[in-house]
Formats: structure tokens, C-alpha cells, sequence
């Protein structure tokens, strides 16, 4: 078993485009555990593998691997850098102990940088920076560490300074050694030490400068020293400088180029000398669900086994593939206990997940990233343990979907399509499947377009059956704004027996949520009792099927009052007709209206897109209810019509360059402007 100040779990986060599959790939090939260098660019990457990500050249799903380097063995999720697929980094960060946080040279900081960055912070989670793509046109390092002190929550140190930048970018200054490395050819990823450059060597002493500086500062012993003496040596440096990492009071900053496969040996160098391991972080603590006692489990190989499942991978051949973090304890055998559901679950074989591929293992300890196939109970977020030592973790809450689409099978198979895309749920927390009562869609709910139609692209190839995505239809409603007293009166004589019904009703409009409120008023028997219940379904039925623009009528009440019957004519189908007629016309004597869903909004951005966010909803016939500010954060609160908002993700993102979010949820209903209405029932008598 290995040791565990020998393993270190790494996730690798960053916007879209800034390298982050590239720098993975480099690790990989460097360390020797893959045999060639694969491109993103070109499909042959080993973390994305997917037929979508290879189409579209991004990462969509967290990505695993592993590898060794210098006898230390390292897990590996390379997490996608799209809005649409936050909620996968999210989980990620939530389980690894450090993170590579990489930014692109070029790009600098992005809007989901500052969302990652913010991810980072709040689980005060280890981070190593990586300043990404030093091969490009306009790559400009200082401009990236001025951006990363200026808008991120981390406190940058640089540990390898570039020597050159673009085509030029030949090697690296190491600022704890004071030793320069010059790249090989041919893309190995190997160095040759050499003497700094002369030009460089005021930046190099600079930056050592403020290196020991930043890490004395974080250690009482160390500050007095430096005070003193104003030097560090390289053991205290590095000694400062890992403890300083491990409560992340400091993140150094690295270089790369990985695409040419320069910068990775001593970027993995710095992974397993600067990152925490698991013995270096906190016990994980979580409730025993017999006594809702606060428990921990502390990161040894002596402890009971515990585990949080992070992830599940539907696939139509081999299964669901379930994937874990252990916490504690020796995982091997075929059993263990899953706390949340209060189970045991029996699997037939662990594996390490390499890319694709799968290798199978007999045991695994702390820190270990592990799959298991084909479970029945467990599903992402249950925690796994030992029966004897109970526990259950923190439940991983996944981002809530703030778009949705209507939903349909495209050849009418639709069992097959619902019963794949109940398979996804499992996979994707972000998805909610649900059904639209008053228009009788299926609607599916994500994090944003492109999350949606991926999803359709994956069920489509792997399980045959192709899904239509349509914007959904609003769920309007209709109801009265007065009074009316009218009769329906059905008559009806065709030979023989005939039909008559005749009935008085009043309506008016109660309280919001009332639905229909029927009241029998008649007084001695000019409607016998048989027939007063058909009149209230004939009402009811047509408040369903709706007066105005054919959508339901509703918080009425109506009262029968007066009527006549026909000793043989009369019939219950004969009284719902007549109850149905009066309403529709006493609904239209009492003034129909439109009513439209309004919902709660709530949207945190910058503060510097707050007057175009604002103006953005008053264009959309918002009103603002409030703001709060969250640290660099305004949180917005507002209420907006819901047929205003069904692209509101796209536009955003697109408004907020990416660092805005919401949240949304359906409040009240509202009558809709006259203008807007009338072009509403419009549409509805087109249809």
C-alpha cells in the first residue's frame, strides 16, 4: 500500500481555452504514462475522449488519470472550463486536496476564472498557479500576475520565472534555487541546467526577494529571522513555503507551454515537493446517522474505510461506472457500506480510471481516486464506510438548472428517450426532468444551451434515440376582474327524446390560488339535486380549456342561483353543456384578462456590469425588489416575467463576460399589459 505523504489528488481548474486538457496531456507524457503527446486541437487527447468534447475541443466532463513521479503517485480530474459545466469543477474541488489553477498567458483572467477562484477560496482548498500557453503571440506573464493579485483571492508568489516569452520561450529561472533551466528539443519535457541569464538577474533577485518576504510573513519564527538577517536558506524556504501552501496563505506561480511540452518536469517537480498530501490536510468530518454526533476520520491507512461518491458515469455497455475519494482506511474486497442509504453494496472489482481505460486494482487508501462498476443503490453524493464506524459526509448540493426546454422524441419513441435520459440524471445532478401541468410539456432542465445539447448529442450516440429541444410554451393563465349574472340555457330536440338544461350562475373573482370556489344556492327544486353537480364539471371543464386564448381559467367563484328543467328532456350531459355555456359567457361579461408567471431573480455580478445588468431588466419589464453586496460581489433582486427570461443564461454570460450567475424561482402570477396580451391571444387563435 502506498504510503500516503506519497500521494497527492490534484484537480485542474481554469477557464475555457486556457490549456488546462494540454497541461494534463504534458504531465502525462512526461512522467512516462502515456507514450505520445496528444492534441486537443487534433482529437488525440487522453482526457478528452468523448465524441463531443473531440467536436467541440472542450472538456465537458471531469476527465480522471494517474501517474507516478519520483515514486509519489498522483490523481489526476482535469475539470471543464465552461459556464455550462460548472457544477463538474464544483464537485471536483470539493473532494481533491490541492488544485492547478491555470491561466492563460494571452487570456490573462476570465469571468470563470474568478468563479473558480472563488470555488478555491471558500474551501480554502491548497492551489499551484500555472501561467499557460508562454509560447503564444502576446503572451505577457506580468500581466497575468498583475491580474491574478488584482482580481482573484489567492496570494501569487512566483517560484519559476520565464526566461523569454512567445517563440522565444526557451527555459525557466527557479527562484527558490536560484538555477536556470533551459527546455530540451524534441518535446520531452526534460531541462538542462545552465547559469541565469545576466539580463535577468535583478528580476531573479526581485522575485526571491518578495518570495521569502511572502512566505516569512507567514510564520512568526521565519519573519524574525528575516528580519534579522534579511535571508532565508532553500530548506526554510521550501519548509515555509509548503506549510504557507497547505493553509493556503500562499499559491506560487509556475510557467508552461504545454502543447510544446515545456515547463512540465519542474512543474511536476513543484506538485509533489510544494503540494499538500492527504496526511497533510484536515480529518473530513460528517455526522454518524444513529446519533447525529459530529464524527471525523482522519486521513490514515489505520483509520475505518470512509469515502464520498463525486461522480457516476452512465455508459449502455458496461453501466453505471461509480467514482469515489477514499477519506480513510484500506478499501479492498467486494463490499462495502453505503451511510446514506443505509445499505451494503457488493462490487466485483476496483479500478484506477486512465483517461477511457480502466485498470483494475485490489486495494486503495486515503486520497486514492477510485471507480467501482455497476452498483444498484449508490449515486453521486451517498458516503461510503466501514458498517462498524458509521458516518455520513456533507452532501454535495450540485448548482440548480436555470434554463429549460420543452422536450420530445424526434422519431415518437418517446419510452426509449425518457428512459435514457432518466440514465443521464444519474450522471449530470445539474439536469431536473419535470412536466408543465397547464401546457402539457416535458420539460428538461440545465445550466445552460450548450449544456442541453450535449445532452441530446450524447443520448443520441449512445443510446440510438434522438431528442427535440424547443423553446417551451409560457404557462399563461386567464381569470376575471368583475362580476356577472348570466344564464346558460341548453336546448335541443332532434326527434325523440331531447336535451335541456337551463341554469342562472354568478361569478366573480376570489383570492389567488382559490381555483374554482362552486357554491349551490338553489332554493326548493327548479334544478333537481342529480343535475346542480353536472353544472359545476361543466363550469370546471371550461375553465380548463379557457375563454381568451385558450389557457385555463382561474380563482373563480361561481354560484348557481336559478335554472328550469324538462320532466324527460333533462339530463346530466344536458346540465354540464348548459353550465359551460353560462360560464363562458359570464366570463366574458365580467372582463377576462391574461395572467403571466413572474419570477424571483436573483443575480450576483461585478460590480462594474451592475447599471448594464439593471438596464438589461427594465428592458425586460423587471422590477427591482433590492440589492445586497457579497464582497466584490452585488447581488441583485428582482421580479421579471418568465417570458422574458428563457435565454436569460446566454445573455448573461454574454453581458457579464462570463462572472455573473443566477438563481431563479417561480413567485406569483401577474396580469399581462394589454398591449402584450392582445398579441399573445394573437398567437394562441394562429395556433
Amino acid at each position: 500500500m502506498q504510503d500516503i505523504n506519497m500521494v497527492r489528488n490534484i484537480a485542474i481548474v481554469g477557464h475555457g481555452n486556457c490549456g488546462k486538457t494540454s497541461l494534463a496531456e504534458a504531465m502525462l507524457y512526461t512522467a512516462g504514462k502515456i507514450n505520445r503527446l496528444g492534441q486537443v486541437d487534433s482529437g488525440t487527447s487522453a482526457m478528452d475522449y468523448e465524441e463531443e468534447e473531440i467536436n467541440r475541443n472542450i472538456s465537458i466532463n471531469n476527465s480522471f488519470h494517474n501517474y507516478i513521479w519520483k515514486k509519489h503517485q498522483v490523481f489526476l480530474i482535469d475539470t471543464p472550463g465552461d459556464d455550462n459545466f460548472l457544477n463538474e469543477t464544483l464537485f471536483a474541488t470539493k473532494v481533491c486536496d490541492s488544485a492547478v489553477f491555470t491561466i492563460g498567458a494571452v487570456l490573462g483572467v476570465k469571468g470563470q476564472t474568478i468563479k473558480f477562484a472563488d470555488f478555491i477560496a471558500e474551501r480554502k482548498l491548497p492551489c499551484l498557479l500555472n501561467i499557460t500557453k508562454m509560447d503564444r503571440e502576446r503572451a505577457n506573464f506580468e500581466k497575468a500576475i498583475d491580474e491574478i493579485k488584482a482580481q482573484l483571492p489567492v496570494n501569487p508568489v512566483v517560484i519559476h520565472l520565464p526566461i523569454g516569452a512567445e517563440d522565444n520561450f526557451r527555459g525557466i529561472v527557479d527562484i527558490i534555487r536560484q538555477k536556470a533551466y533551459l527546455f530540451n528539443e524534441g518535446g520531452s519535457g526534460k531541462v538542462t541546467e545552465t547559469d541565469i541569464p545576466a539580463e535577468m538577474l535583478d528580476d531573479v533577485e526581485m522575485y526571491r526577494e518578495s518570495l521569502m518576504e511572502s512566505v516569512a510573513e507567514t510564520d512568526d519564527e521565519l519573519i524574525e529571522k528575516f528580519l534579522e538577517e534579511g535571508e532565508l536558506t532553500k530548506e526554510e524556504l521550501l519548509a515555509g513555503l509548503r506549510k504557507a501552501i497547505a493553509t493556503s496563505e500562499i499559491a506560487p506561480v509556475t510557467v508552461s507551454a504545454a502543447t510544446l511540452n515545456k515547463g512540465t518536469e519542474l512543474f511536476l517537480n513543484a506538485i509533489i515537493e510544494l503540494m499538500p498530501s492527504p496526511a497533510d490536510r484536515p480529518a473530513a468530518e460528517g455526522i454518524n446517522p444513529e446519533n447525529e454526533e459530529i464524527v471525523s476520520r482522519e486521513p490514515s491507512l489505520d483509520e475505518k474505510f470512509s469515502a464520498i461518491v463525486f461522480k457516476t458515469m452512465a455508459d449502455p455497455y458496461a453501466g453505471r461506472l461509480t467514482i469515489f475519494r477514499v477519506y480513510s482506511g484500506v478499501l479492498s474486497g467486494d463490499t462495502f457500506y453505503n451511510s446514506s442509504k443505509k445499505t451494503s453494496e457488493r462490487f466485483g472489482q476496483l479500478y484506477l480510471l486512465e483517461g477511457k481505460d480502466q485498470k483494475p486494482v485490489d486495494s486503495v487508501g486515503p486520497g486514492s481516486i477510485i471507480a467501482v462498476a455497476k452498483l444498484k443503490e449508490t449515486v453521486t453524493g451517498d458516503s461510503l464506510c466501514d458498517p462498524s464506524a458509521l458516518i455520513v459526509f456533507p452532501e454535495l448540493e450540485p448548482l440548480k438548472p436555470v434554463i429549460s426546454f420543452a422536450v420530445s422524441a424526434k422519431q415518437g419513441d418517446e419510452e426509449k428517450l425518457f428512459s435514457s435520459i432518466t440514465k443521464m440524471l444519474d450522471e449530470d445532478l445539474t439536469l431536473k426532468l419535470s412536466r408543465e401541468q397547464n401546457t402539457g410539456e416535458v420539460l428538461i432542465s440545465g445550466v445552460g444551451p450548450i449544456h442541453l445539447e450535449i445532452l441530446a448529442s450524447k443520448i443520441k450516440r449512445k443510446y440510438g434515440v434522438e431528442m427535440e429541444l424547443s423553446r417551451p410554451k409560457v404557462p399563461y393563465k386567464e381569470t376575471i376582474k368583475g362580476k356577472a349574472r348570466v344564464q346558460g340555457k341548453h336546448k335541443k330536440q332532434s326527434g325523440g327524446r331531447g336535451q335541456y338544461g337551463d341554469c342562472w350562475i354568478e361569478i366573480e373573482p376570489v383570492e389567488s390560488g382559490s381555483g374554482l370556489v362552486f357554491e349551490d344556492k338553489i332554493v326548493g327544486g327548479v334544478i333537481p339535486q342529480q343535475y346542480r353537480p353536472a353544472v359545476e364539471k361543466g363550469i370546471q371543464e371550461a375553465m380548463e380549456k379557457g375563454v381568451l386564448a385558450g389557457y385555463p381559467v382561474v380563482d373563480i367563484k361561481a354560484s348557481l342561483v336559478d335554472g328550469s328543467f324538462h320532466n324527460v328532456d333533462s339530463s346530466e350531459m344536458a346540465f354540464k353543456i348548459a353550465g359551460s355555456l353560462a360560464f363562458k359567457k359570464g366570463a366574458q361579461e365580467a372582463g377576462l384578462v391574461l395572467l403571466e408567471p413572474i419570477m424571483d431573480i436573483t443575480i450576483k455580478v461585478g460590480k462594474d456590469n451592475v447599471g448594464d445588468v439593471m438596464g438589461d431588466l427594465n428592458s425586460r419589464r423587471g422590477k427591482v425588489m433590492g440589492m445586497d453586496s457579497d464582497g466584490k460581489y452585488e447581488i441583485i433582486n428582482a421580479q421579471v416575467p418568465m417570458a422574458e427570461i428563457q435565454t436569460y443564461a446566454t445573455d448573461l454570460t454574454s453581458m457579464t463576460g462570463g462572472l455573473g450567475s443566477f438563481s431563479i424561482k417561480f413567485s406569483h402570477y401577474e396580469e399581462v399589459p394589454g398591449m402584450i396580451a392582445e398579441k399573445i391571444i394573437a398567437a394562441s387563435s394562429q395556433e
